[in-house]
């Protein structure tokens, strides 16, 4: 486990430097061959395979030092904020708007047009705050909430100049530390026990295989229903960034203000989010590196619901960008291999993988291979961890946050004598 944060002095201060080191390196890129003059491939390519005597800019040589020993004065590629995109100024705190007395009878607002676009959840969140999730969602299940005199549902989207109609609201009283109960209090210890990083906007938690992210049928205990011990003093509480699924282990990004929320949100859209995964597979998969490109589409059943490969043009069908790599195998039946998902699909990676006919251990819903048996001593559970997380800090610097192996990922790990402080090849992996 490892946490690390660069921060730089001040806003002008980056700025500068910003200006004239982009400005040397758009050179050298041009002069070289950057980012942008690469080629796109088919469904799968190898991204470490050359001509003997041929490197990329910044490739490391056989015999440079791996990643995590690089020179303090050389920081790590992947960890740079990307200079293929313009780097856009830091955005300033939102004004907060002015707080409202929550309603004690049925009441119409009009939407403005600093509104426009925004949620239904965060439009109550944002007019009255302290308002819970389970509040929200409850007034508008039920119908009570109303846009233009018809029922909405929590994501919809708010335009300029609609009325809302929305009915008596109850206020949470935020937590404090002395009034916690001994329940909240034991929540409250758990979240500190998984805390990877924090600071006032960020929080990046380890979240353990088998606690799920949000509350679903039947579900009594989930990340976003934790974080209601952490409500701030205005009643607000922490926001999920991007999910995981239930059995996935591993890094699990917080925003802690509103600001911080918009931000983080706005660097997964435009991708300069990077996030690195290790799992352990059948077999080992060849090319040892390479790219997986689909399309991936929803199937239900009356059971359960999957991700299927779908083709361009079908009916909910989104592209899905895949690198992997072949990080060290055990013999010809387990691989472990460490992936970068350029988009973020559901189930993407665990699709991904069964699509080239190497699933996931573990995976109850991908893993197909007939008569195929799980090695002694391994426990048959999922084996993919979110193993670290890159992002640009709302306020400046980079969170750069790795999550260890979870207990039953180190057991495999330790039974199939694979080293987990190997140099992970996946760094080199494009990051289109």
């Amino acid at each position: 486990m490892s946490r690390r944060i660069k921060r730089t002095t001040s806003p002008g201060d980056r700025a500068k430097g910003r200006d004239k080191g982009r400005d040397s390196d758009r050179g050298k890129e041009r002069s070289k061959g950057g980012p942008g003059q690469r080629s796109r491939k088919p469904d799968e390519r190898k991204f470490g395979d050359r001509k003997s005597g041929e490197r990329k800019s910044g490739e490391r040589k056989s015999g440079d030092r791996p990643f995590a020993h690089r020179a303090p004065g050389k920081p790590p590629r992947f960890a740079e904020p990307r200079r293929d995109r313009q780097e856009r100024p830091e955005p300033a705190a939102a004004k907060p708007a002015a707080e409202q007395p929550l309603p004690t009878k049925v009441q119409t607002v009009v939407v403005t047009a600093d509104e426009n676009g925004m949620r239904v959840d965060r439009f109550l969140e944002a007019r009255f705050p302290g308002l819970s999730f389970s509040h929200i969602q409850r007034i508008v299940r039920k119908g009570e909430l109303r846009v233009n005199g018809k029922r909405a549902d929590s994501k919809d989207r708010l335009e300029e100049g609609q009325s809302v109609r929305i009915p008596p609201l109850r206020l949470d009283t935020p937590k404090t530390a002395s009034t916690l109960s001994e329940a909240e209090a034991k929540t409250l210890q758990a979240l500190k026990d998984m805390t990877l990083y924090e600071d006032d906007d960020v929080l990046v938690l380890n979240k353990p295989a088998g606690l799920a992210v949000q509350g679903g049928s039947g579900m009594t205990r989930h990340v976003d229903q934790m974080l209601e011990v952490m409500r701030d003093a205005k009643g607000q509480k922490p926001r999920l960034v991007h999910r995981l699924d239930r059995e996935t282990s591993g890094c699990l990004l917080i925003a802690k203000t509103r600001f911080a929320a918009s931000a983080l949100t706005g660097s997964f859209r435009h991708r300069s989010a990077r996030k690195i995964y290790w799992a352990l597979v059948a077999g080992v998969p060849k090319p040892k590196q390479g790219r997986i490109s689909t399309y991936l589409a929803k199937e239900e059943s009356e059971e359960d619901s999957i991700m299927r490969i779908a083709e361009h043009g079908d009916e909910g069908a989104s592209h899905a960008v895949t690198y992997y790599a072949v990080v060290e195998a055990s013999a010809t039946k387990l691989a472990w291999v460490s992936l970068k998902p350029v988009t973020g699909r559901t189930h993407q990676l665990r699709a991904h993988m069964a699509h080239i006919d190497h699933a996931i251990v573990g995976d109850p819903k991908y893993f197909n291979k007939e008569n195929w048996q799980l090695p002694g001593g391994l426990q048959n559970r999922l084996h993919l961890l979110a193993r670290r997380i890159v992002i640009p800090h709302p306020r400046g610097g980079v969170i750069d946050a790795t999550a260890p192996l979870p207990p039953h990922m180190l057991q495999s790990w330790n039974l199939l004598g694979l080293e987990a402080d190997r140099f992970d090849p996946i760094e080199n992996a494009p990051e289109e």
